[in-house]
């Protein structure tokens, strides 16, 4: 390939780059929460207060959309100190060590008008895994001279894939925290 050639083809492949408009997720808008069964029988729901994310699309059907998220370990809140605290530990997050969640997409795929699959890499700790999330595309819209669009995100991981080992048992041999967690993000992004 000719110099030339070369050069007119990077020089094109920044050019679409640098068109593709970013949307940055407004977090007084979003939440980043979750939800894990407590000794077998109830709910414990929690959230993370600080993160940031940003969507990268030319299209306006998001279907060409590049993905990153970041979420500050020690946001974690439940409404109980002391077991935030035990998550902050290394029982859980270690957010000492590793104070970053972190997810970059791999596809967004569109299923249906307003439905969409999300693959990515999910690294929580010093595991890094793939997953898929659900997606609910809630549509955009123009407030003053800003546009917004919203999401849905749901997944389920197993805890126990990214170290977060911690286990015991109740009196009945059940766990006392499911290793199943079930994620939801609730996202608006402003262009």
């Amino acid at each position: 390939m000719s110099r030339l050639l070369f050069a007119i083809l990077l020089c094109s492949s920044l050019a679409s780059i640098a068109q593709s408009p970013v949307w940055k997720a407004d977090r007084e808008r979003s939440s980043v929460s979750f939800s894990v069964t407590h000794l077998m029988i109830s709910k414990v729901e929690g959230r993370f207060r600080e993160f940031d994310g940003e969507i990268s699309a030319a299209k306006p059907d998001f279907t060409d959309a590049s993905i990153k998220f970041d979420v500050d370990a020690f946001s974690i809140t439940t409404g109980d100190d002391k077991r935030d605290n035990h998550l902050k530990s290394s029982d859980f997050l270690h957010a000492e060590q590793f104070p970053k969640l972190s997810f970059r997409s791999t596809a967004f795929r569109r299923i249906t008008e307003g439905r969409y699959q999300l693959e990515g890499d999910l690294t929580i700790r010093d595991v890094t895994r793939r997953v898929k999330f659900n997606v609910a595309y809630g549509g955009t819209t123009t407030e003053g001279n800003r546009q917004r669009a919203t999401f849905k995100a749901t997944t389920y991981i197993n805890r126990f894939d990214y170290n977060l080992q911690w286990d015991k048992l109740t009196e009945a041999g059940g766990m006392v925290v499911d290793k199943m967690v079930s994620i939801i993000l609730k996202l608006e992004f402003v262009k």
